[in-house]
C-alpha cells in the first residue's frame, strides 16, 4: 500500500521535474519514487568507507647511527626529544 505525503520542492525544481515525467511518458509520483530509490541505493553502498593503503616507504639505509630499536625507553625519550623541540620552533 502506499502513502501520501507533501513534499515541498522550489518551483523550478517542481518544473524540470514534471517536463521530465512528461517526456517520459511518466507521473511525478513516479519519477519522485525513482529518484529516491536511487539516492537511497547510492547511500547504502557508499556508506562502507573506502580501504586506504598505507604508502610504502623506499627509502634504504637502516635506521640513523646510534639508534637501538630494540631500546624502547631511548625510542620514547627521542620522540619527547624532538617533541620538545618542534614546541620551541613553532611560532
Amino acid at each position: 500500500m502506499t502513502e501520501r505525503t507533501t513534499v515541498r520542492l522550489p518551483p523550478d525544481l517542481l518544473r524540470r521535474a514534471k517536463r521530465k515525467a512528461a517526456a517520459e511518458g511518466r507521473t511525478l509520483t513516479a519519477l519522485i519514487a525513482d529518484g529516491l530509490r536511487l539516492i537511497t541505493a547510492e547511500r547504502r553502498g557508499a556508506s562502507a568507507p573506502k580501504r586506504v593503503m598505507p604508502r610504502v616507504s623506499k627509502a634504504r639505509g637502516g635506521t640513523q647511527p646510534g639508534i637501538d630499536l630494540a631500546d624502547g625507553a631511548a625510542l620514547q625519550e627521542l620522540d619527547d626529544l624532538d617533541a620538545v623541540r618542534r614546541l620551541r620552533e613553532s611560532p
